[in-house]
């Protein structure tokens, strides 16, 4: 009995063995798997969800920049019409990028582009603005990003479309390019005008 003891042991730890070893095989297929699945799904994998969609805007009250001419950042100036926040700032390298499609943006009148300056000094603020044009009609100071956590923000540059009813209608994250706003944010922006204030 003794002898049959030994040798099961003997005769299961090969099993073990290849078992264990086959077991990371078996974890990469699955994950491969998964994430095949992902890229043949058709879902744009750049789109980040976002909760506040159909939402009220946060509550938002943030102080001018210093030393410019512009007014600071007040959700209650959304009320009535169509708004597009824009989060950018001085050290973004991608929001220099889309700065000269925001530009693009402020010049039709039938909406406001406004601004979160997003944990930057005003000097480089002004600086950025100087240097590249100024397509907003306000901007407030997020020194801390906590007004940005009530957003929602991942990281700069986003850009937020809300309705005349102050709710959050759209939401693009990272920088805004010219096919970006002919394919999704400027259809968005028309469905937003389009609602009766």
């Amino acid at each position: 009995m003794s002898e049959q003891t030994q040798n099961h042991p003997a005769q299961s730890l090969p099993a073990r063995r290849r078992l264990f070893l086959l077991l990371p095989l078996g974890v990469f297929l699955a994950l491969a798997a998964v994430f095949l699945m992902q890229l043949l799904s058709g879902r744009d994998l750049t789109a980040v969800p976002s909760a506040l969609i159909g939402q009220p805007a946060p509550a938002t009250e943030l102080p001018p920049l210093e030393g410019g001419a512009l007014p600071g950042l007040d959700s209650r100036q959304f009320a009535g019409q169509v708004t597009l926040l824009n989060v950018f700032a001085s050290w973004c390298a991608p929001c220099r990028d889309e700065h000269p499609v925001l530009m693009a943006l402020a010049e039709d009148g039938r909406y406001q582009v406004v601004a979160l300056n997003y944990k930057d000094k005003p000097e480089n603020a002004r600086r950025f603005l100087g240097d590249l044009g100024n397509p907003y009609s306000a901007i407030g100071v997020d020194r801390t990003g906590r007004t940005a956590i009530d957003w929602g923000v991942y990281g700069v540059p986003e850009t937020f479309l809300i309705g005349k009813d102050g709710r959050i209608a759209f939401k693009h994250v990272g920088p805004l390019t010219p096919d970006a706003v002919k394919s999704t944010l400027l259809p968005q922006i028309e469905k937003a005008l389009a609602v009766p204030g």
